[in-house]
Formats: C-alpha cells, sequence, structure tokens
C-alpha cells in the first residue's frame, strides 16, 4: 500500500519595481530598449564606479511591506553576495541578507474554501543581474546589461503551502497587491515577477521537513502549477525506490514537461556575504512610514465590499472590475457621471475585455476615459444610437482612441432615425419582400420575424431601435390576421 505524503512549499518571489532609474545609478529601467544601451560604468560593472541608492526603491519596498502585513527595519543594510556568472558584471550582487527592508508579515489566501495565512519571512532589495541572450544558429552567446541594476525586491515565504493550488493563489494575491501599490506591473511574461519554487514531500503527520529542491525559470502560472506537480511525483519516486532526494536547484523546461538539476543548493556562506562598504546604513523613520501609509490605496478585498454595498452589483461582476485598479477607476468614473452602475460593468466586462484580449491590451494600459464611456451609456439609454451601433462607437472610437462619442455619432451620421412615418413605410416594403416569412409568422412560427427584422435594419443601415421595428410589424402583423 502506497504511503501518503504532505507537499512543503516556499516561494521566493522577485519583483522588478518599476522606477524610471536602476537601483544605483540614473540608467533607465524601461523594457525592450536594444542590447546595451540603458547602461553606464555603475550598472556595468566598471572599478572604481560607486552606487548611489534611489530612494524611490525604498519607498515602493516599503509598500509592498506596508500591505502585505510586515514589520519595516528600522535600520536596514546593504550586503554584497559573491559569484561569478557572465551576467554578473561586478562579481557580486548587491542585496540584504542581514537586515532585509521588512519581516515577519503575511497575506491571506482562500484556501479549499477557507481563509489561510500564508506568512512572508522577509522582503529584501537587491539589483537585478543582465541577461544572457543564446544563438542557436551560431551557438554563441551574448550579454545585455540593460536589466543589470534594475531594482527588485524578493519576497520570501515561509513553507506554508500545502499544494499548486495555494502557490496560484498566493501568486495571484501578491501581484493584484503590488498592481494595486503600482510598485510592478508584475508581467511574468517579460520577467517583472519570477518565482523560484522550494519543494519537499514528507510523510502525512510527519513534523520533520524532508529535503527540498528549488526550481527556476518558471514564467507563468501554468509552469509553475506544472513544474510543482511534476517535482512532487519525482521525489515520491525517488522516496518510494528507496533512495534519497538530493538537495539541488533544478532548471525547468516547460517545453518539455521535465526539469534538470542545474548545481547543489547553495548555502549562504558559499557566497561569502559582506556588508557593502560603499552604500551608508538606511535610517527610516516613523514619519517616512507614516508618509508612505497615508498613501496606500483601497485595495481589492476592500473594493470588491464597498461596490457590493453601495452599488449592487454581482459578485462575478465585482471580482472581474475590481481585478485591476485601472478597470475600477474607469467604472467608479463613469458612475460618477451618471451612467447605470450594471450598464457600465456590462460594458467592462464584455466589450471592453473582449478588446483587450484581442489587441494584448493590459487593463493598465487602457487609454479611455471614464467620461467618454459614461458619454456611451446615455447615447444607449436616451436611445439616440442602439446596442450594435454603441458596439462599433466603443470599438472604432473610444477604446482605440478615446474619442467623444457623441462627437463621433454625429460626424459618421449614426444617429437612429425617429421618423416614425419612414420606419413604417420600411416595415411595410419588408413584409410585401417577405411573403413566406409572413406565411411563417401567421401559420405560428414566431422566429420567422427575424427576417422582417433584418429586412428593415438593413434598409436603415441599423439606425433605428429593434425595440420600436419590432413594435411597428406586430402591429402591421396584426392587421393581417
Amino acid at each position: 500500500m502506497s504511503k501518503e505524503y504532505e507537499v512543503i512549499i516556499g516561494l521566493e518571489v522577485h519583483v522588478e519595481l518599476n522606477t524610471k532609474t536602476k537601483i544605483f545609478c540614473g540608467c533607465s529601467t524601461e523594457f525592450g530598449g536594444a542590447p546595451n544601451t540603458h547602461v553606464c560604468p555603475v550598472c556595468s560593472g566598471m572599478p572604481g564606479s560607486l552606487p548611489v541608492l534611489n530612494k524611490e526603491v525604498v519607498n515602493k519596498a516599503i509598500s509592498v511591506g506596508l500591505a502585505t502585513n510586515c514589520e519595516i527595519t528600522r535600520n536596514s543594510k546593504f550586503d554584497r553576495k559573491n559569484y561569478f556568472y557572465p551576467d554578473n558584471p561586478q562579481n557580486y550582487q548587491i542585496s540584504q541578507l542581514y537586515y532585509p527592508i521588512c519581516r515577519d508579515g503575511h497575506v491571506t489566501i482562500m484556501s479549499k474554501g477557507a481563509a489561510k495565512d500564508i506568512r512572508i519571512h522577509e522582503i529584501h532589495m537587491e539589483e537585478d543581474a543582465g541577461k544572457l541572450i543564446h544563438d542557436p544558429v551560431t551557438d554563441d552567446t551574448y550579454v545585455d546589461f540593460n536589466r543589470s541594476g534594475v531594482p527588485l525586491i524578493e519576497i520570501v515565504s515561509e513553507p506554508d503551502m500545502r499544494s499548486a493550488d495555494e502557490v496560484i493563489a498566493y501568486l495571484e494575491k501578491l501581484r493584484e497587491t503590488i498592481q494595486y501599490l503600482d510598485a510592478s506591473d508584475c508581467k511574468l511574461n517579460e520577467g517583472s515577477m519570477r518565482a523560484d519554487v522550494n519543494i519537499s514531500i514528507r510523510e502525512m503527520g510527519s513534523d520533520k521537513f524532508g529535503t527540498r529542491t528549488e526550481s527556476k525559470n518558471l514564467n507563468s502560472f501554468k509552469a509553475i502549477r506544472r513544474c510543482i506537480e511534476n517535482e512532487v511525483k519525482r521525489q515520491k519516486d525517488i522516496i518510494e525506490s528507496g533512495e534519497k532526494v538530493v538537495q539541488e536547484t533544478r532548471r525547468w523546461d516547460d517545453l518539455k514537461g521535465v526539469s534538470y538539476p542545474m548545481r547543489s543548493k547553495e548555502d549562504a556562506q558559499d557566497y561569502r556575504y559582506f556588508p557593502d562598504p560603499d552604500l551608508v546604513p538606511i535610517v527610516v523613520s516613523d514619519e517616512w512610514i507614516e508618509e508612505i501609509k497615508s498613501k496606500l490605496p483601497e485595495f481589492k478585498d476592500e473594493r470588491k465590499i464597498r461596490y457590493k454595498e453601495m452599488y449592487g452589483l454581482p459578485d462575478y461582476d465585482i471580482d472581474q472590475i475590481t481585478g485591476s485598479k485601472k478597470m475600477g477607476e474607469i467604472f467608479e468614473g463613469a458612475v460618477k457621471e451618471g451612467a447605470d452602475p450594471k450598464k457600465v460593468s456590462n460594458w467592462l466586462m464584455v466589450e471592453t475585455m473582449r478588446l483587450m484580449k484581442e489587441t494584448g491590451t493590459d487593463a493598465d494600459k487602457l487609454k479611455f476615459s471614464a467620461t467618454n464611456l459614461a458619454k456611451l451609456v446615455k447615447l444607449v439609454d436616451s436611445k439616440e444610437i442602439n446596442n450594435a451601433t454603441a458596439k462599433e462607437v466603443f470599438e472604432k472610437a473610444i477604446f482605440s482612441e478615446d474619442m467623444d462619442p457623441v462627437k463621433y455619432v454625429a460626424d459618421n451620421n449614426l444617429s437612429m432615425k425617429t421618423d416614425s412615418g419612414e420606419l413604417e413605410e420600411v416595415v411595410k416594403k419588408a413584409i410585401d419582400a417577405n411573403p413566406k416569412a409572413i406565411e411563417d409568422i401567421l401559420g405560428g412560427k414566431g422566429k420567422a420575424v427575424g427576417a422582417i427584422v433584418g429586412y428593415v435594419m438593413k434598409e436603415m443601415k441599423g439606425k433605428c431601435d429593434p425595440a420600436e421595428v419590432n413594435k411597428i410589424i406586430a402591429a402591421e402583423i396584426a392587421k393581417l390576421k
């Protein structure tokens, strides 16, 4: 009979902070520049260059710490983590081992229908390394130092997670919190959020940890889930075959669905940490912390409660709208302009999300204003345009260019016809042109009315109210009975 095992998981999550300049120099942190164009003597590791701390990095790190219920270290310091790697130009990384900026926090996730706290051991600041680019044709490797010196925070959890589901819930909560803070865009595909997963297993009921492995190169939630499931199975197979799990760092290949050993797991002493001699300690005052606290936003969980009380929206709507800070701001702004909350919600959940998916647009990059969305809702409510025209206006004018929908409708002659006499004439014409449909309607086939409606809408070029069209058709049909 096979033994039952408990999975123990802890994470080290690296998040690139979205400051305009790097942590110790004035070079741009913008993603996607030509290789080695965002570099200087400091971030390329030139001898004699000296780092100068970017205060905004500390502000953002403290804000993340406060949002995750951490204690803020009043006297924090930087250390040097020494190792050689081609994308590490100094042969050391400036990080924090002894006095990290944040400690002893937690975030709350939902696990199996119940709230569960995942403890955070620490959050520390450090600089990112460069990037190695491998050419599959020439088999050469190139080094791009644009990323070198980009500010990172590393969020180190306690080993509190017991499944891939809990890991994903924890990462989603971190990403949502950090995005609301506007501290990072947390794009896994661009490397601005990366997770190293420490996994071990032990017999169910045991209080002793098993030997853990660390899995790296995880750049999507899907890859993280697959990696965890694969590593748990691998460790079970090793233990049940009578062998021992080796403590090591492994690389996950998501395309092949397998992992490979990279190196034996190092301990802190292997990096020969020592206090950085070029950087002074960071003294964090109570006033500094209070200033950052005063600027913290309303987070998703708080916003969900308020939306339920204020607007009475369904839970699904609220969850979707509050999925991003920007989406919530557009929603609230449109409602303040007098638009109906449920109708605004529908525009955001349906058309906005459809176009975001089709165009690859992230929520925080939405261009359109709450004012113009509110105007569009009011145009439909007043029957100035119908829903079909409204979708066209939204896609062509509002979503892409944030144009005033009232002006766009007027400039493109999209306003619905209001002359009931003209509409009645077109309906009569449609009836005459569709004798088979009329025969079916009179015979009890109600769906055949669609042919008449379609004819009218085509003749009117969509500039009429479908409800009014149906009303006139019903009246004309009644005369034929």
